[in-house]
């Protein structure tokens, strides 16, 4: 008999912090996918980088999230999502009054595949 697998949530999963004020959950880290929840208040950026192979897809829970791109913006919000190819320079920012919260899935996974651009947000 298969045992079934239990359900994840980020009281459950491990947890980690980036940035100054943000934190992550790893619901599902495996080679070859990745699914982490994120939340990132008002004011917070990651710095500008790009992923050789892993594609991402950025899907907003709560919050209107922003995307950039080589100086341009993509923004969206909760019921939203961005996919963002291998090899695309960009930056996650939360540009809003409230936290946004979202998953960011990446296949494969991300470690070991991140070249950051600049030193800062």
């Amino acid at each position: 008999m298969t045992t079934l697998p239990a359900p994840t949530d980020i009281n459950s999963a491990e947890h980690y912090a980036w940035g100054d004020q943000c934190d992550g959950w790893h619901l599902l880290k495996q080679a070859d996918l990745s699914v982490i929840q994120e939340r990132v208040p008002p004011g917070a950026a990651e710095v500008m980088h790009l992923h050789a192979h892993a594609r991402q897809f950025f899907y907003v829970l709560s919050g209107t999230a922003t995307l950039e791109f080589d100086g341009r913006r993509q923004s969206f919000t909760s019921g939203q999502g961005v996919h963002v190819p291998p090899g695309v320079p960009h930056r996650f920012a939360n540009h809003g009054e409230t936290d946004v919260v979202f998953l960011v899935i990446s296949s494969p996974s991300t470690a070991g595949d991140r070249i950051n651009l600049v030193s800062g947000p």
